[in-house]
C-alpha cells in the first residue's frame, strides 16, 4: 500500500498535502489491495437484496462501512445490521437516535428501507468505491498526522453539509454529530474539550457565536466555499500546533522546576 508522503508538520505540512492531493491520490488508488477490494465491490453490490446480504459477505462490508468511515464496526454485524433494517425513515430510527451523524448517513446511502434498495442502483457501487478510496487515504494520511487527517475529512464532509437541504440548525447539528468534523471546529474556535459535556442546545449557540467571529459566518451554507474551509482548517492547524507547544513547555517548566528541586534537596544533605 502506498504510503503517503508527508515531509512536514502542521500547516506547512498542510500546504504540501494540498499541492500533492491529486497525484497522491492517484498513486494511493492503484494499490493492489484497494483495487482488489474495490473490484469486488463494484461486482457484487448489485447482487445484495437484504441487510442480512451486507453483513454476511466481510469483504463487502469492509468497503461499504470504510465508505463513511466506520470501519472499526466491521465485527458489531448484528449492529449494522439493525441500523440498516431500521433506516431513516421512522423518527425513532436506531440510525436517528445515535450521536454519530455517519450511521444515519451510511443507512440513508444504501436505503434498504425505501423499497428497491441503492444497491440496485447501476452506479452506486462506484459512488461507494470512490468514497472508500477517499475514506481510505485519508486513514493512511492519519497514521502519521491526525490533524491532516481531520483536515481532509473537513473540506469533504463540509461540502456535503453545505449542499444539503437541512435548515441551519440542522447543519451545525451535523457538524457536531460527526466526530471528526466536530474535533476540527471544537480546536479551530479554541474551545476546551470538556465544551462537549454542557446543554446541546448552549453548545449549538456558541459554535454558532464563534464561527460568525472567526469565520465571518454562522451559516453552513457557506461552508462550501472552498475559501472559507481553508481558513478553518488554518484555524484548525494553528490552534492545535500552539496547544503542542503549550503542552511541551509545561513539560519543559515542570522538569526544570523538578530539578532544581532535586539539587537543593542534595545540597542539604552535603551540609
Amino acid at each position: 500500500m502506498f504510503t503517503p508522503v508527508l515531509p512536514y508538520t502542521g500547516y506547512a505540512g498542510w500546504a504540501f498535502l494540498e499541492r500533492t492531493y491529486e497525484a497522491q491520490r492517484e498513486t494511493f488508488d492503484k494499490s493492489p489491495l484497494l483495487t482488489r477490494d474495490t473490484e469486488y465491490f463494484e461486482a457484487n453490490i448489485g447482487n445484495v437484496d437484504t441487510p442480512e446480504d451486507l453483513v454476511s459477505d466481510r469483504r463487502l462490508l469492509r468497503v461499504a462501512l470504510g465508505a463513511f468511515g466506520l470501519g472499526d464496526d466491521i465485527d458489531n454485524r448484528y449492529f449494522i445490521q439493525k441500523v440498516l433494517e431500521e433506516g431513516t425513515l421512522e423518527e425513532d430510527a436506531l440510525a436517528l437516535r445515535l450521536s454519530d451523524e455517519r450511521y444515519r448517513e451510511f443507512a440513508e446511502a444504501f436505503g434498504f428501507d425505501r423499497g428497491t434498495p441503492s444497491t440496485k442502483i447501476s452506479t452506486f457501487g462506484a459512488e461507494i468505491t470512490e468514497q472508500f478510496r477517499r475514506q481510505e487515504f485519508e486513514i493512511a494520511v492519519g497514521d502519521q498526522d491526525e490533524t491532516m487527517r481531520f483536515a481532509l475529512n473537513a473540506q469533504r464532509a463540509l461540502g456535503e453539509i453545505a449542499g444539503s437541504e437541512s435548515g441551519t440548525d440542522t447543519k451545525w447539528f451535523r457538524i457536531m454529530g460527526n466526530p471528526p468534523l466536530r474535533e476540527v471546529f471544537q480546536t479551530a474556535f479554541g474551545l476546551p474539550a470538556s465544551f462537549g459535556q454542557i446543554d446541546l442546545d448552549q453548545q449549538l449557540e456558541v459554535f454558532k457565536d464563534r464561527s460568525e467571529q472567526i469565520l465571518g459566518t454562522d451559516d453552513p451554507a457557506d461552508f462550501g466555499d472552498t475559501e472559507l474551509q481553508e481558513k478553518l482548517v488554518r484555524s484548525y492547524m494553528l490552534r492545535d500546533q500552539l496547544q503542542d507547544i503549550t503542552v511541551a513547555s509545561s513539560g519543559l517548566i515542570a522538569q526544570t522546576l523538578l530539578a532544581g528541586a532535586v539539587s537543593f534537596l542534595d545540597s542539604l544533605r552535603e551540609r
